[in-house]
C-alpha cells in the first residue's frame, strides 16, 4: 500500500468515526428543545392546576425569578411561596401558550426558552386577559434532566375584557 493510499484509508476511517459525531450533536440540539418544551409544559400544566410543587418542578435550587408586579424571587423557597400567593390573589389564573422557542447552546448544556402567552383569569366577574414574555435560562442538571436557572415574566399589555 503505497503512503498516499494508507493516507486515504486513514482520512476515509476518521470521516466515517466522526461523521457520525456531527450528526447526533446536531440531533441532540434539537432533543434538548423538544426536553425543554416538553418540560415547560409540565410546568405550565402546574401553574393551571395551581400545583406549587408541578409548577417548581423543574426550578434550580438556586432559581431568580423576576416577574412584574412583583419582587425578584431569589431561591425555590422565595419562588414556591410566591407561586402559592399568585394562586391564593387570583384562583382563576390560566396561561395558554401563543408561541416558543429554544435556543440551545452547542454543547447542549444550556439553553434559552422564549415564549408568548395569554395570562387569563376573572375579576369581580369579567373574564380578562393580557399578553406575557417569558423567558428562562435551562441548564443540564442530572441524567439528562434540565433544570430553570432563572425566569423572566413581563407584561406586553395591561389586563383587559376577554
Amino acid at each position: 500500500m503505497s503512503n498516499i493510499q494508507m493516507r486515504l484509508t486513514w482520512a476515509i476511517v476518521i470521516c466515517a468515526f466522526l461523521a457520525p459525531q456531527a450528526l447526533g450533536a446536531a440531533e441532540s440540539r434539537s432533543g434538548v428543545a423538544d426536553k425543554i418544551k416538553a418540560e415547560v409544559a409540565e410546568i405550565v400544566a402546574g401553574i393551571n392546576a395551581h400545583d406549587v410543587d408541578q409548577a417548581t418542578h423543574f426550578d434550580a435550587n438556586d432559581i431568580v425569578s423576576m416577574e412584574s408586579g412583583r419582587p425578584a424571587s431569589n431561591g425555590i423557597v422565595e419562588e414556591r411561596k410566591g407561586l402559592s400567593q399568585a394562586f391564593h390573589y387570583a384562583p382563576t389564573w390560566r396561561l395558554s401558550l401563543i408561541e416558543e422557542t429554544v435556543d440551545v447552546a452547542n454543547s447542549g448544556e444550556l439553553a434559552i426558552y422564549r415564549s408568548t402567552y395569554n395570562e387569563e383569569s376573572v375579576e369581580n366577574g369579567v373574564p380578562m386577559t393580557h399578553r406575557v414574555n417569558f423567558i428562562a435560562e435551562f441548564r443540564r442538571h442530572n441524567k439528562g434532566q434540565y433544570e430553570v436557572v432563572w425566569s423572566v415574566v413581563s407584561s406586553i399589555e395591561k389586563s383587559h375584557k376577554k
